[in-house]
Order: C-alpha cells, then structure tokens, then sequence
C-alpha cells in the first residue's frame, strides 16, 4: 500500500530547545503540544493518535496520555533510538489511512542539558563491548570514522568541514545557543574524545521538546493553508551493536531512503532541502553517500566544496541541525519541525528561497536503525 500524499502534517511547535526553563521531559512534551494544537485550532481532546519515544521513561504513551489527558484510540511507541519520531510519521500516516485513528500526535521531551549533561540514553550494556572500553555513542563513531578515512582517504579537515556548515546555518538561527562562527582548525583544536572524533565533532547536548500532528491530506486543507504533504515514508535496520554492523561505512538508511523516494515518485535531485541526523560530523557525511546525494566514499570532498552550507548545492540541517542548534538526547523531531519550517516558508534568514520538497532522515543508536520521510507542499509533481 502507498502511502503517497494521504497524510499531512498541519502544525509543527518547538520548546525550550537548550535550557529547559524548569519543565520536565513530559512538561516539555505537553507545552510544545498545547503550542502545536493551537496553531490549527485543535483542543487536546480531537487527538486520538499518539505516538511518542523517550529514554526517560519506560512506557512513555502510557506517561504522556496520563499527563495531557488524552484518550487515543490508536498509540505506538516505537523505539528505534533518535529515529523513531520519522517512524513514527509513517506509522501515523499508515493509521490514519486505515481509519484507526484521525489526529496523531507525536511528541518528544528531554531534559538531558539540566540533568548536567548526564548521557541519557537506551544504551544496553554489551559484553562484547564495553569491557573493552567502548563508551556509547562516540566510541562507536569513532571506529566507523576511522574505517571511512582508511576506505576512502577522508580527512579530519573534511569531517571538521561538516560541523563549520552547520554552524554557518545556526548562525541564521536567532534560537541556536552558539551566535559566533567556527572555523576547521576550531574544530580540530578542540579536545580529542575518540580518535578521530575531536569534540567539536560531536553533537549538542541540550533540553527540548517538540510536538507536530498529522492528519489526512483531505481534513489538513481544511485546517491550514500550508499543509505539509508526507508523499513517500521507508524503514530499515541491520544491526544492534556495533559488533554487529555488516560493514562500518554503509548502512540500511540505502534501503529506507530508496523506500521513500520510490513511493513519493521522487529521488535526491528534487529536494530542496535535506534534514539529516547529524549526532556525530561522520555521521552526516556516511547518511549524504547512503542516501544517494554522493556517491559512496565522496562525502569528504562533497563537504568540503561547501556544498552543505548555505549557498552551497544542497542545503542541510538549516537550522543549525545537532552539533550547532539542538540534540536532546534524541534529535529526529527537531529534523522534523525544522522541514516543516522549511516548507511552509517560515524559517527568517535561513529560508531556502521557493522550497516545495525536502528529505528528513534519522538514524538510531550507531548507524543501526534507519527512517527517512519525504516532505512536499504539493501532492503532484
């Protein structure tokens, strides 16, 4: 079953997206929906469809309804680690569709930025790993980013050259938490975590909360002017562990990309604009090849022409995206909230002049679970 065009996204709403001004992760997930129903007229009680993840809470639907009084006839809580809400687009789109339910609303709260910058996460201890001393995430990373300059002759300065674009894109972004430039030797200078990784190769770690709902395509023109079309959806994994990962430097986001742009009839050169998760500056780059934007151990000179940053060919991450703008521990509904942005024309200084399509891709854990989701303003070509 195709899923093209049937759903859209009508309201889209961020919180505190650095500091948590004293909400709770669940605080931060009701406030940015009470945000997101008001932008369409909505009232909590129209909402029948939650999906939510969360690594603060065991049975987060379960915490959520309690707290928003919400009675949904439809719920999932998927979790595939910091992906799951681009999952969760598809499963909501895919529900709607069945008639299982008619407003889905996904939401996302952390605060891992208050909790002092505790690692809040669904890490499982592994003993093929860590008695070994590999520390979740960035060990990790660090591994595949040593795999992709041996394979491939990637540099540190390429690498560094992905965390520069994106903050020349937080610099248009009067919520991002860094207003000052960075250059490659910043990077470069700053503390080595995990060999190549320094620490500006990294991601953000912040508070934030976000919310967006999704409807059918037939009642969301009904409640805004820019209804933001879901015209393809694709899923995939591979692995759990890094132990298990079939090859370092590809993953299944090949399979979940090609997914997507097959059913939204479109492939990576009619986006306008790429949201991609970027928890770590290898990541961003191994996701561009896998998903099609570059070929395959071309990522380093890609970044390295500028291409990401604004000006460049290809737009990503424009609001500054993990490593310059926000990353609560999980960052797939903040890739979300921003192509929306994006979409409906709303993004101030950092708006891709007459953008109509755009790609969101979120990853789980190391590189393992993949969810990508194309975005348009239109249904037809």
């Amino acid at each position: 079953m195709s899923l093209r065009g049937k759903a859209a996204i009508v309201a889209a709403a961020e919180v505190d997206t650095f500091q948590s001004q004293g909400r709770s992760p669940v605080g931060l997930m009701g406030e940015a929906t009470r945000r997101a129903l008001a932008e369409v007229g909505l009232h909590k009680d129209d909402v029948d469809g939650l999906f939510t993840a969360s690594s603060y809470y065991a049975m987060p639907a379960l915490t959520v309804a309690e707290y928003l009084g919400l009675r949904p006839t439809y719920i999932d809580s998927t979790v595939v680690g910091g992906g799951s809400f681009i999952s969760h687009v598809g499963h909501a789109a895919a529900a709607i569709e069945a008639g299982l339910c008619s407003v889905a609303l996904i939401t996302y709260g952390s605060t891992q930025r208050s909790d002092r910058g505790k690692l809040t996460s669904l890490a499982e201890w592994s003993p093929y790993e860590q008695p070994y001393g590999l520390i979740h995430p960035i060990s990790s990373f660090g591994l595949i980013a040593q795999r992709h300059m041996h394979e491939f002759g990637t540099t540190s300065e390429q690498l560094a050259e992905v965390a520069v674009s994106a903050r020349q894109w937080a610099l248009k972004n009067p919520d991002a938490p860094y207003p000052t430039p960075l250059s490659v030797q910043d990077v470069l200078s700053s503390p080595m975590l995990s060999t190549p990784l320094h620490k500006l190769d990294c991601c953000l770690v912040t508070d934030g909360g976000a919310a967006i709902v999704v409807t059918s395509a037939e009642r969301a023109r009904d409640l805004t002017p820019k209804p933001i079309y879901v015209l393809g959806v694709g899923e995939a994994i591979n692995h759990r562990n890094i132990v298990g990962m079939p090859d370092l430097t590809t993953t299944a986001a090949v399979d979940s990309g090609k997914r997507a742009f097959d059913m939204a009839g479109r492939g990576p050169a009619d986006m306008d604009s790429a949201h991609i998760y970027d928890a770590f500056t290898i990541s961003l780059m191994i996701l561009l090849e896998d998903l099609g934007f570059v070929s395959k151990g071309e990522g380093g000179p890609f970044v390295e022409s500028g291409a990401i940053a604004p000006g460049g060919s290809l737009p990503v991450n424009t609001n500054g995206g993990g490593l310059s703008y926000t990353h609560p521990g999980m960052l797939g509904m903040f890739l979300m909230t921003e192509a929306v942005r994006q979409l409906r024309g709303d993004a101030g200084d950092r708006q891709v002049p007459g953008a109509r399509t755009s790609v969101v891709h979120g990853m789980g854990l190391a590189l393992a679970a993949h969810a990508t989701a194309v975005l348009s303003t239109d249904v037809e070509p």
